[in-house]
């Protein structure tokens, strides 16, 4: 059993930056892809990065892409979602989530095993 807890969220002005963590224990980290997802107040939640197990691969959604990058760091089992250019509508609930093997259905929230608590990004305007 995997567990995962995110930190790292708060509340910052639009264009500015954060990194959240996602800190893993329980299983064996470097065989796991991950993944980040966000929910919106009211909204369903969304597909927003993911990192292969190994690190060689990424995948962001278009609404990100070029302003968060993901990393993970194999020797402390956590993974970070680098976040530049914030805007209003990032904000939201922010996810990490663990899956085993190799899909491209990466961007598929039933696609994962396991999933932290969240950690709540607010951007002001």
């Amino acid at each position: 059993q995997v567990q995962l807890v995110e930190s790292g969220g708060g509340l910052v002005q639009a264009g500015g930056s954060l990194r959240l963590s996602c800190a893993a224990s329980g299983g064996t980290f470097s065989i796991y892809a991950m993944g980040w997802f966000r929910q919106p107040p009211g909204k369903e939640r969304d597909f927003v990065g993911y990192i292969s197990s190994l690190g060689g691969s990424t995948y962001y959604a278009d609404s990100v892409k070029g302003r968060f990058a993901i990393s993970r760091d194999r020797a402390k089992n956590t993974v970070y979602l680098q976040m530049n250019s914030l805007k209003p509508e990032d904000t939201a609930v922010y996810y990490c989530a663990a899956k085993k093997g190799i899909s491209s259905r990466y961007y598929r929230r039933d696609e994962y095993d396991y999933w932290g608590q969240g950690t709540q990004v607010t951007v002001s305007s």
